[in-house]
């Protein structure tokens, strides 16, 4: 019967989802927007068939630290063309908007993209807007106006986004913006992306971490050698406390925000991260190769991280933390009909931030990526 019939079948040499358990070749069938069916007897016949013998379908990637904003805002870049058409088919900005401008935000990024954006939302009034620290000025951690705009957006709003960097917080005291920061969370209940206090001479790492609760995301996590691993190259205690409490720990592998040497000994020491995202920023756009989240995951297992951990925490367990397991991250009948079709690249890159001569190998590349079933190529 034609009402039956698959709008679209993907086939390819390797179908893989954690979720599922499945990892053979295969393929996908989906209608009306969502999976009907997976796995290796998935063939068609569909109105289209796409067949990529080469490649790997794996659900949608989900990218749990990015900045998919306005190209005039500070480090926004465009969803669609840097992060859906990469693979990337759901993306959680990390705090582009604040209270002042989450209108702006939801009705230019959110209301118009083709790839599913959240937010983990700014305490900051202006969030990521202008071109300037963060939190340079206390006055704009505006509580009730920020607890005001997640009541009001619940759906969009997963959680916060604080970055208790020097970088972003100039010379306040970062204990004063991480207060103001759990006011809102706990009020809320709200779940916190993240970024520690590098060179923490004046608030120690452990201390950091005590103040976040499970199911908070540190991301950066292997942002500093120094912060990361002891003087024998072991990650330090403070991380392992951290995780047996429940904190979750992010890559965000962006521009100088992980640093692979401390990736490579963390992962040989088995401490995995438990997502990989890509902290893309329009900082990355003129990166030769280009800078994704297909290509984070290159990275990241060039220092040492299995195939099957990287696909799993690049899907499904960001899924998990996003709340929309079933969802997304699986390609399991009646979840969105999001997938990537990645392949590997015949041609060696750079996988460091800078060419060291060591990272050096193939990358993963998008090859086509269906987001609630329209086809979208690179």
């Amino acid at each position: 019967m034609d009402e039956e019939r698959p709008d679209l079948v993907i086939t390819a040499g390797r179908v893989f989802c954690a979720d599922t358990g499945l990892d053979q070749p295969g393929g996908v069938a989906f209608k009306d927007g969502l999976i009907t069916a997976s796995g290796p007897d998935v063939s068609g016949p569909a109105t289209e068939v796409l067949d990529y013998p080469d490649s790997t379908i794996l659900p949608g990637l989900v990218d749990l630290h990015a900045h998919p904003a306005p190209m005039s805002w500070r480090w926004g870049v465009d969803p669609d063309t840097m992060m859906l058409r990469r693979g990337s088919t759901t993306v959680l900005s990390q705090g582009d908007a604040g209270a002042q401008t989450w209108s702006q935000y939801k009705d230019t990024i959110i209301e118009t993209s083709e790839a599913r954006i959240l937010m983990a939302l700014s305490p900051a009034v202006l969030g990521e807007y202008e071109k300037r620290n963060v939190f340079m000025n206390l006055e704009e951690l505006d509580v009730e106006a920020c607890i005001s705009v997640i009541e009001k957006d619940d759906e969009y709003i997963w959680g916060l986004a604080s970055n208790l960097s020097r970088f972003a917080c100039g010379d306040n005291d970062p204990r004063e913006v991480m207060r103001r920061v759990l006011v809102i969370a706990e009020r809320t209940g709200k779940p916190i992306l993240y970024g520690t206090r590098r060179d923490a001479s004046d608030w120690p790492l452990s201390e950091q971490f005590e103040s976040l609760r499970p199911s908070d995301v540190v991301t950066y996590c292997f942002i500093d050698p120094e912060e990361t691993l002891d003087s024998g190259g072991k990650v330090v205690d403070a991380f392992w406390k951290a995780r047996e409490r429940g904190i979750l720990f992010d890559l965000g592998l962006g521009k100088g925000t992980s640093d692979l040497g401390a990736a490579e000994a963390a992962i040989a020491d088995g401490f995995l991260p438990d997502t990989i995202s890509s902290d893309i920023h329009n900082t990355h756009l003129d990166w030769t190769p280009p800078h994704d989240l297909p290509m984070t995951i290159s990275r990241i297992m060039a220092a040492g991280l299995t195939e099957k951990d990287a696909f799993t925490m690049s899907t499904l367990r960001p899924a998990e933390v996003l709340g929309m397991n079933g969802k997304i991250g699986t390609l399991a009948a009646g979840a969105y009909a999001d997938v990537s079709v990645l392949r590997w690249g015949q041609k060696p890159v750079s996988l460091a931030d800078t060419p060291d001569g060591v990272h050096i190998g193939p990358a993963l590349e998008s090859v086509v990526t269906v987001r609630a079933g329209q086809v979208f190529q690179p």
